[in-house]
């Protein structure tokens, strides 16, 4: 089968073995994958001559099933999540509980983002937002996109901001009414929109180590409010800023509680509910009932489908062109089993 390696700065197309099922584990076919660029630039751009996999987010055909398996069966249509199980490769052999069915009317290209949609429920689970609660989403990649769309659907109030105006626009068309492409205007409003209070929470989806960018969210957020952190963003910031709020500074770490967890990912031990509320598993769950609901909409935010033979491309212009370029989907074979 065919998979996607990035190896010493360049991404290439790669024959490797075809994976096995086993116990707990479910075999897909993918359908179509999805790109994360920030995850996957930082990956890409390593230099190393040992074969790095790319992507973690994917959606397909149920091929096989192992033993203990019993939420989906051969044929059905599944979202599924994680890496080093799920990468951009023809066929994926995945754990059970990174692996969600698919009801009918959801996009197949939507599924396949699953695993941005869960990184984007579990941070704004870590900001423990409530009922009428602002938030400020800081870079408005598709991650981004996703955390604004789900605050709006909870009833939020959602600022966001990014500097490519095509971002803002994105954002704004699904019905957030305050975005910014400069700090200037941002500053300007947030009195007027927190009543002077400031935001009780910033998520901070950038990338590229900002060594400024926590100090600036400790001005912006309220007494007592919350620094979320999901990009890569530099750690250092000003103590007395952070002391004179009593904030708190999160971590998300990626899909929710499980994540990199043997038990839970390779041996299928779950959590039970009345212990942890929200596994990675439940927020991938999620994610497809808000799409189902038509509570989110992620099809105007793909940019390109590409073939997996031409997903080089894709770098190139996440590189060259960030203003043209928001959501990337690779397509396998002629997909003509999508759901």
């Amino acid at each position: 089968m065919r998979a996607v390696i990035a190896r010493e700065g360049s991404v290439e197309v790669i024959d490797t073995e075809e994976p096995a099922v086993e116990a707990n584990y479910v075999l897909v076919e993918t359908v179509y994958s999805a790109i994360s660029p920030g995850t996957e630039m930082m990956l890409k751009d390593i230099r190393s001559n040992e074969p790095i996999f790319l992507g973690y987010s994917a959606m397909g055909q149920v091929k096989e099933v192992g033993t203990g398996i019993t939420h989906v069966k051969k044929g059905d249509h599944v979202a599924c999540y994680g890496s080093p199980f799920v990468r951009h490769a023809e066929l994926l052999k995945v754990p059970k509980h990174l692996v969600v069915p698919l009801p009918q009317q959801v996009d197949a290209q939507e599924a396949a983002h699953v695993g941005l949609g869960a990184i984007a429920i579990h941070a704004l689970r870590q900001a423990d937002l409530r009922f009428g609660e602002s938030v400020l989403v800081v870079g408005l990649g598709i991650l981004g996109q996703m955390v604004g769309q789900i605050a709006q659907a909870s009833a939020n109030i959602v600022i966001g901001i990014d500097r490519v105006t095509e971002r803002a626009e994105k954002l704004t068309a699904s019905g957030t009414r305050f975005v910014y492409t400069n700090e200037g205007d941002l500053i300007r409003n947030l009195p007027d929109i927190t009543g002077g209070a400031g935001v009780d929470a910033v998520i901070l989806c950038v990338g590229g180590g900002n060594s400024e960018m926590i100090d600036k969210a400790l001005g912006w957020i309220r007494d007592k409010g919350k620094i979320v952190i999901v990009g890569d963003v530099n750690m250092t910031f000003n103590r007395e800023l952070m002391f004179q709020k009593e904030a708190q500074i999160l971590i998300s770490r990626a899909g929710g509680p499980g994540r990199y967890l043997g038990d839970y990912e390779k041996k299928g031990i779950d959590y039970p509910i009345g212990l942890v509320r929200w596994t990675e598993g439940r927020n991938m769950a999620e994610y497809i009932r808000l799409l189902a609901e038509r509570k989110l909409s992620i099809a105007p935010l793909i940019s390109h489908i590409l073939p997996l033979d031409r997903i080089g491309e894709a770098y190139d212009l996440y590189r060259k062109a960030p203003q043209q370029v928001l959501g990337v989907v690779v397509r396998y074979g002629d997909s003509s089993n999508e759901c």
